[in-house]
């Protein structure tokens, strides 16, 4: 089960110990809003690349400046919740930006990964990466997986639900 470390500072110094340990640190983000098969494969990738995952999330006001009003389905604390069970992540935590560069500035994570629909080379937060001494690297499955389209399917499929 990981460990949900909301300070960022705390978080920073849980990050160092496990460094100086010799620990391998990958850090994934995301809004993590609607969870499908793309988000297992993407954290599953990310895993497999060091010892220790990171997962910072969106918050509920980022998420509805990144994908609109009607965002997010689930409050953070659902989505830290839901996550924080999944043990193939180690330490998760929250970030208000819309961009996770201040956040990886404090952490200083070995490696940032973000998900297929990226290339090293369109990675946003690749030269702040650069400036720790980081890498990033891609990984998961083909973006043929989004929240979104599921959204859309099941208002295609069911409609509009009756309120009760």
């Amino acid at each position: 089960m990981a460990q949900v470390i909301l300070d960022h500072n705390e978080l920073a110094k849980r990050i160092e110990e496990l460094k100086k340990q010799g620990k391998k640190v990958i850090f994934a983000n995301g809004c993590f809003d609607l969870l499908h098969v793309g988000h297992v494969r993407y954290l599953r990738g990310a895993k497999a690349l060091g010892d220790v995952l990171v997962l910072a999330i969106n918050s509920d006001a980022s998420v509805r400046r990144l994908k609109g009003p009607e965002r997010p389905l689930l409050p953070l604390e659902d989505r830290l919740g839901i996550l924080s069970a999944f043990e193939i992540i180690d330490l998760i935590t929250a970030f208000e930006e819309d961009t996770v560069s201040p956040l990886l500035l404090k952490l200083k994570p070995n490696v940032q990964v973000k998900g297929t629909d990226y290339t090293p080379d369109t990675i946003p937060e690749k030269d702040t990466v650069a400036s720790f001494g980081g890498e990033v690297a891609v990984v998961g499955d083909p973006k043929d997986h989004a929240s979104k389209n599921l959204i859309q399917e099941i208002l295609r499929k069911y409609g509009p639900l009756p309120t009760t």
